[in-house]
């Protein structure tokens, strides 16, 4: 085989000449005025296209200089995106509704008269919270100009105020929660409103489909369909309740026979024992997300640990401040959260983290990259296992790459590993370095 291309445009029509579909609006230029010039065309020559454009991207074209420029955890320092400025649409705001999320945080939505934007029809669009309404001093009845915000996600920019009809109406921010009737909080140093009601019909649906989520139990079949279908039946209100169900239950929902309702209580309890930080993410503890939930984890080791631990000792962990600290030690003092983990450790083994052994380990420092699939194990089990041995994760190869780890049909990331002299292992030598 001929040696491969060094630049990005010879790559291209090596593609090209191979029997690959390649775009053939790409071009070299030689300086950044040529970059603009090549924006401004496409600005206004996208529309002509059968598909969505919204901006071009640039790339140092040698291979050579882009593996010296190299990469960041997560995109390549070769590369960049200029958008182009968003599309924009007017409609009228017909009404203004309040959803209420898993932490009980209400947020205003605008209803609209429907409208074309970008492709798509859009009829709701966020309007964040109350200081966001009260900026934009936006009413029912307003004719408003929405965009989409990197043209995927529905915002309003402003208000036509000259086209505000006489019968406008203003919105106030409701003090009690539109779904259970308790008390709506505006807590001190935070721009959302929340309901404290901790058995809110919303937040707990939200919660329990939080906890079976990919990033939480991750139990396989329990998505948010099956969870609302659990809940309107009166099968779970917590999560301790998804561990009692038995086959039975199961077969009383609409659309899940015998074999499936089997299979959804295996793969429940297959999550009898599980990561502490999986754990402590999935108990859905305001303001701590995944990379919290893990520092946490290896802070105390032990859920009992975690648990007994004050604001004070919270506050000591690397990357949790004072009021993730506080949020947590709130969530121990209230004795129905308290009574909700003790449920859940019933049939629930957290396992315990020990950093204290990871440096003897052969990852400790080392960064890999994921290509192809693995048998063993998915591939957010693989990162996770790589992160709690010592070592770092990345989404590209560099020089930078220890190991790349290749399981079936891997990509182009092998070729590259190739070229830079990065050690490509197999899932065997793989699960050896992990201690498997």
């Amino acid at each position: 085989m001929s040696k491969w291309p060094a630049t990005q445009e010879a790559e291209l029509a090596r593609l090209k000449s191979l029997g690959f579909k390649v775009n053939p609006h790409h071009e070299r230029v030689s300086d950044i005025e040529g970059v603009i010039a090549y924006w401004k065309r496409w600005q206004t020559r996208k529309e002509k296209e059968d598909y969505f454009i919204d901006g071009i991207v640039a790339k140092v074209d040698e291979q050579r200089l882009q593996e010296l420029i190299g990469y960041t955890g997560k995109a390549p320092r070769f590369a960049i995106a200029f958008k182009f400025p968003a599309e924009q649409a007017t409609t009228i705001v017909e009404d203004i509704k309040v959803q209420v999320g898993r932490t009980g945080k209400l947020t205003p939505v605008a209803w609209l008269a429907p409208v074309s934007v970008y492709g798509s029809t859009v009829s709701r669009a966020t309007l964040h919270n109350e200081d966001e309404i009260k900026r934009l001093d936006v009413r029912v009845g307003d004719t408003v100009v929405l965009q989409k915000a990197g043209d995927v996600i529905p915002q309003v920019v402003r208000v036509v105020r000259e086209l505000r009809p006489a019968n406008a109406r203003s919105f106030r921010f409701p003090h009690v929660c539109p779904l259970c009737g308790s008390a709506v909080v505006r807590v001190d140093g935070e721009v959302a409103h929340r309901c404290l009601n901790k058995q809110c019909l919303a937040t707990s649906r939200r919660k329990l489909t939080y906890f079976a989520s990919k990033s939480a139990f991750d139990i396989a079949g329990l998505g948010p369909k099956i969870v609302d279908l659990l809940i309107e039946k009166g099968l779970v209100s917590t999560p301790a309740d998804f561990f009692a169900l038995t086959p039975g239950d199961l077969a009383v929902l609409p659309g899940l026979g015998a074999r499936s309702a089997e299979k959804l209580v295996s793969a429940i309890k297959e999550k009898r024992t599980i990561d502490l930080g999986r754990f402590i993410l999935a108990l859905g503890i305001l303001h701590v997300g995944e990379e919290t939930a893990g520092d946490l984890a290896d802070h105390f080791g032990t859920m009992d640990n975690f648990r007994r631990a004050d604001a004070d000792q919270l506050a000591t962990v690397a990357g949790v401040g004072e009021v993730v600290a506080r949020s947590v030690a709130d969530y121990f003092a209230d004795p129905g959260q308290r009574r909700l983990v003790d449920d859940l450790l019933t049939w629930v083994t957290p396992l315990p983290r020990n950093p204290r052994a990871r440096p003897r380990g052969a990852i400790v420092g080392k960064t890999f990259v994921l290509t192809g699939t693995l048998s063993s194990m998915s591939r957010d089990e693989a990162k996770r296992r790589i992160r709690e041995g010592g070592g770092t994760v990345s989404s590209a190869v560099s020089g930078a790459t220890d190991y790349l780890v290749a399981g079936a049909d891997p990509g182009s990331k092998q070729e590259k590993a190739k070229k830079l002299g990065v050690a490509t292992i197999d899932e065997k030598e793989f699960l050896r370095l992990l201690g498997v």
